[in-house]
């Protein structure tokens, strides 16, 4: 395992493009909680009734515990970012024909993709660090010394962040993977994520009468993992309180896609000409 995390190190280290797109990934995600708790202190802060009617009808999303939950959705929005590093480093394999390599100096094909394996989890760990020092600092800046104490009442939401950046990264490894074209890999995934989802969803919705079905579509099985912050769930409370009670379901989906889907390379590349 250490050979194949050194190797992939050497790959990456002096690649400039790859360390551009990881800075603006990482710049993202505060950047994203910013603006929105900047949305809200503008409402809240409004001298008067309206500012107080505000602030009593949602609570405060970025103080603890629920700035964990507030903090990951608002991040979920920009899994995209990562998501074209992700394709970037499996797509330059075939540019640079580095796979090929791997193999001649005696790699089995097994170990290439689980070297993959390894820079998708090590990118989807560095997001999550991201996002729960995002929360942290969020959370003590905006809580009261009450909800500080209650600042791991929702930690479980670090797990779900990290599994839902992992599954759609590997989403994203596996366009670029079959592609193998960064530029045509690219282009697909953000059309399929900007487009495709969104009208097939919309198809089993409203045309089918089989809402139940857009949920097991390829990104929105791991988004379920994150609903829509508290705050917007008192809107249809009916409705989160399901999306809360789905949770535990959809982390079963969606280890049993992402698992699913990293087979499915291994035998595809065991099998495909390099």
């Amino acid at each position: 395992m250490l050979s194949l995390i050194k190797v992939e190190w050497l790959k990456l280290r002096k690649y400039k493009a790859f360390w551009w797109m990881l800075a603006i990934a990482i710049i993202t995600y505060p950047s994203i909680n910013i603006f929105f708790r900047g949305i809200y202190g503008t409402v809240t802060d409004r001298k008067g009734v309206e500012g107080e009617v505000f602030k009593g009808l949602i609570g405060n999303p970025f103080a603890f515990p629920e700035v964990w939950h507030s903090v990951a959705y608002f991040s979920s929005w920009l899994l995209v970012v990562p998501s074209l590093l992700i394709i970037m480093i499996i797509t330059n394999e075939y540019t640079y024909k580095t796979n090929k390599q791997n193999i001649i100096d005696g790699w089995s094909r097994s170990e290439f993709i689980l070297s993959k394996l390894y820079d998708v989890l090590v990118i989807s760990t560095i997001i999550s660090i991201v996002y729960i020092i995002i929360t942290v600092v969020f959370g003590i800046r905006y809580s009261s010394e009450f909800q500080i104490t209650r600042w791991d009442e929702q930690i479980k939401y670090v797990f779900l962040f990290f599994l839902q950046t992992f599954a759609q990264l590997t989403i994203a490894f596996f366009v670029g993977f079959i592609l193998k074209r960064s530029f045509i890999a690219l282009g697909v995934f953000i059309f399929y994520l900007i487009v495709v989802e969104p009208i097939l969803g919309s198809i089993f919705k409203y045309y089918f009468k089989l809402p139940a079905l857009a949920n097991f579509l390829p990104l929105e099985i791991s988004d379920k993992l994150i609903p829509p912050a508290a705050f917007l769930g008192k809107f249809n409370k009916e409705a989160y309180e399901q999306s809360l009670a789905d949770i535990n379901m959809h982390i079963l989906y969606t280890c049993l896609l992402t698992a699913a889907v990293w087979f499915l390379c291994i035998r595809i590349y065991k099998k495909r000409d390099l």
